[in-house]
């Protein structure tokens, strides 16, 4: 039986920059996710998994050892979301908003519900977010999404962290085609109607079609081209060790002189895979958007998608294909 175990103990230093080598570029962002344009119906899959669903959502053997985040030894705590509950509950309507309805500008298939059947408070102190294959659905999927109502802007002189311990499914990959798990950073301007990428995003983690990658990056600017290259974006991957309980973190380093000396690191187990500074980007308006400006947190289970691809008959939804979370924290350091 897997738990999920407090974080390891860290030093009091600071997450070294890497040089990047190799960035990969995708092809096609995640970009005008509230456009309710159509598309296609895709096949439908039988719904099944590593384990089948019980009495609440999806039976799991990964209990947490908690659910809030960790105190940690050089940053102070700032916000939590924490998914203690009542097994087949909602999260939190005061840190979350539950998204419903269809998002799907990237041509995606799911309809986000907040039914049980998609998101769920487990009782045993984690998230679950699941797609399911319903027939019912407009185009044959149903998933979850959730933002928070909680912003924040990177500090001046300090170093932000935010990080999530989460696990993805362990369906094998030839049952995930068309799927798209994602722990992400928005910037508020979007809700104030910013267009996309303008308002800056911050991809902390991406995984599609069940590959053992995730990505980590950044989008800005204008839709086509820019500084960003869009709609590549700035990206790097890493690799993602199993379906265990990972630690995923973004940090936004404020502490030199200027912001062109400032950088925004991604690591996952406290290892960095990437990092992007004010002097690659190169522009003080774009960097606001992305290191100086109010941001907010989303997880979601997108189901289809110019990047993916569309789902087909082999792909599963259910138990092996969840998103769940044990915690999601902001920190600033001291």
């Amino acid at each position: 039986m897997q738990k999920l175990l407090p974080d390891p103990l860290e030093a009091c230093t600071e997450t070294p920059a890497i040089v990047n080598g190799g960035r990969v570029s995708r092809l096609i962002p995640r970009a005008a996710r509230r456009n309710n344009s159509g598309h296609n119906s895709g096949m439908f899959a039988a719904e099944k998994g590593l384990a089948q669903p019980v009495a609440f959502g999806v039976a799991s053997t990964h209990f947490p050892f908690w659910a809030s985040g960790p105190g940690l030894a050089c940053f102070t705590k700032v916000w939590t979301s924490d998914f203690a509950g009542k097994a087949k509950t909602l999260p939190s309507t005061s840190h979350w908003n539950l998204i419903t309805g269809d998002v799907n500008g990237n041509n995606e298939y799911q309809r986000y519900t907040k039914s049980s059947n998609n998101l769920l408070i487990t009782g045993k102190g984690t998230l679950q977010l699941i797609p399911r294959a319903d027939k019912s659905a407009p185009n044959g999927w149903t998933s979850a999404r959730i933002e928070s109502k909680y912003t924040f802007t990177p500090t001046l002189g300090k170093i932000t962290r935010v990080q999530a311990k989460l696990r993805l499914g362990g369906n094998a990959k030839i049952h995930k085609q068309g799927l798209w798990p994602a722990f992400w950073l928005l910037g508020n301007s979007y809700r104030k109607g910013t267009k996309w990428p303008a308002c800056g995003e911050i991809d902390v983690l991406e995984n599609i079609n069940g590959q053992k990658l995730a990505y980590g990056g950044v989008h800005c600017d204008v839709s086509q081209g820019g500084i960003c290259n869009e709609p590549s974006g700035i990206v790097d991957t890493t690799n993602i060790p199993d379906a265990s309980y990972h630690i995923w973190r973004v940090e936004f380093n404020r502490k030199g002189s200027t912001w062109k000396s400032h950088s925004i690191t991604w690591s996952l187990d406290g290892k960095v895979f990437n990092t992007v500074t004010g002097a690659e980007i190169g522009s003080a308006t774009v960097w606001k958007a992305l290191c100086q400006s109010p941001l907010y947190i989303i997880f979601n289970v997108a189901v289809g998608g110019f990047w993916p691809g569309a789902p087909n008959s082999k792909t599963w939804g259910g138990a092996g294909s969840v998103m769940e979370i044990g915690y999601v924290a902001h920190y600033v350091s001291k």
